[in-house]
């Protein structure tokens, strides 16, 4: 199958430096029923999982902005507003900006994901009996159904996301002392609140046997719904190259030039390799560093190690996964903080990482927020610039401006319309009654 898609390409136009991977098919999606995917849209909608009921999963992850924020750092509990437009609320004013960029949502149930967030704190380890590694460990519950579920209980346990602050409620209580699973733990209470609700009781009841059998609902079962949702909503397999690699069509010249290039000379597919266009790997790529940082609160310094934070090895420092590229033109600002606003300038610093970092000027997008610590400390610091530029592996790569004009309209062309739509949109409400944002 593959060499008669590889066939039916070379016809029509020149082939790149290496093989194309294989298209997408059915099987490399996980099943869903249509009542739990429904149930899933509700739940990521609605401000109910958040401690003060004010911040719902779409807040940061909207299908208006691709299923970003369209923000370099996002702003959750303490921000009004959607997107761009989100700012602080003076009256009730955030801690400090979410310290990374909201990243896309496309394809996250693909089988061949095995890793997620840009340090990789949750990947496949089939040695564990929940089939994952998480930071959790042995306090990690069975009943997640799969890596993208587990996703999800980071955000409703974060302050800054969605818990909220210190004593605002009755989730941030349990969570700043550390009850977090079992009985009486936050995710305990997150459930609650959802089964009291008798549209979300009826609903579980109908999707899931053992809750229709008499089983309390559990964090676990919304996550699972939520998972479902994602990964149907916004699978995206539909773009002029997943057509291609199907051998059902082809790409305009300066895109095919690009696609060459892309398998070929400027060497993207190292890194982003697969059909996912991602290698699932950690690379240390020189990015920009601005926010808070993922530092504990207790640390004075606001770096992002990236995967040494979850492996502890000095060889991973300021190393970051792969992202996926499917609508990578839509997805912006770039960057794991968000550091680029524009793809051409993001491009054009991949291809020598440590001078980008070294030449760096800021143009991120930043709603205004005076927070504790100054957004471009890192960055005003000559000693951490070249910390993160020491630590960077890629090669230098040479293009002229006709070959990264042809590199961005390759990667236009991995934009699918359709799966930015997604398949049901948005709610027109939820059971909780609460605000849906559009």
């Amino acid at each position: 199958m593959r060499a008669m898609i590889a066939a039916a390409f070379l016809l029509a136009q020149p082939a790149p430096a290496a093989d194309l991977p294989p298209a997408f098919a059915d099987g490399d999606f996980p099943p869903v029923s249509a009542s739990e995917v429904q149930l899933g849209q509700s739940l990521f909608f609605d401000p109910i999982l958040s401690g003060n009921r004010n911040i719902a999963c779409a807040t940061c992850h909207h299908p208006r902005f691709a299923t970003g924020d369209g923000l370099s750092l996002g702003m959750g509990e303490g921000g009004i507003g959607l997107g761009p437009d989100r700012r602080a609320d003076p009256a009730d004013l955030p801690e400090q900006r979410i310290p990374r960029n909201a990243p896309a949502l496309f394809n996250l149930g693909a089988r061949q994901v095995t890793v997620l967030f840009d340090d990789g704190r949750i990947e496949a380890d089939p040695a564990r009996p929940t089939g994952f590694r998480t930071p959790l460990d042995d306090d990690m519950v069975a009943g997640f159904a799969s890596l993208l579920s587990a996703q999800t209980m980071f955000p409703v346990l974060s302050p800054d996301e969605m818990a909220g602050h210190y004593q605002e409620n009755d989730i941030s209580k349990l969570v700043r002392s550390g009850r977090l699973t079992g009985d009486g733990g936050a995710w305990q209470a997150i459930a609650a609140r959802v089964a009291a609700i008798p549209a979300y009781d009826a609903a579980f009841r109908a999707v899931y046997p053992e809750i229709a059998a008499g089983r309390p609902i559990r964090f676990t079962d919304i996550s699972n719904a939520i998972a479902a949702f994602m990964a149907f909503e916004w699978r995206a397999d539909r773009s002029p190259f997943d057509a291609v690699l199907r051998g059902q069509g082809t790409l305009p010249p300066a895109a095919a030039r690009g696609m060459e290039l892309f398998y070929g000379k400027a060497g993207c597919s190292g890194c982003h390799s697969g059909t996912l266009l991602s290698d699932m790997k950690f690379h240390a790529m020189g990015q920009p560093q601005l926010g808070p940082g993922k530092a504990e609160r207790f640390e004075s310094n606001q770096k992002d190690l990236g995967r040494m934070r979850v492996t502890g090895r000095p060889e991973d420092a300021y190393a970051f996964r792969t992202p996926p590229l499917r609508n990578v033109t839509k997805t912006g600002p770039w960057g794991h903080a968000g550091a680029y606003a524009d793809l051409g300038t993001f491009l054009r610093a991949h291809l020598d990482p440590a001078e980008a970092i070294a030449t760096y000027t800021p143009a991120a997008i930043l709603p205004p927020f005076q927070g504790a610590r100054p957004d471009w400390s890192v960055m005003e610091d000559p000693a951490l610039r070249a910390e993160i530029a020491a630590a960077v592996t890629a090669p230098k790569v040479t293009l002229d401006a006709t070959e990264i004009d042809d590199l961005l309209a390759f990667l236009d062309a991995l934009t699918d319309p359709a799966g930015i739509a997604g398949q049901l949109g948005i709610p027109d409400g939820v059971p909780s009654g609460l605000p849906v944002e559009r």
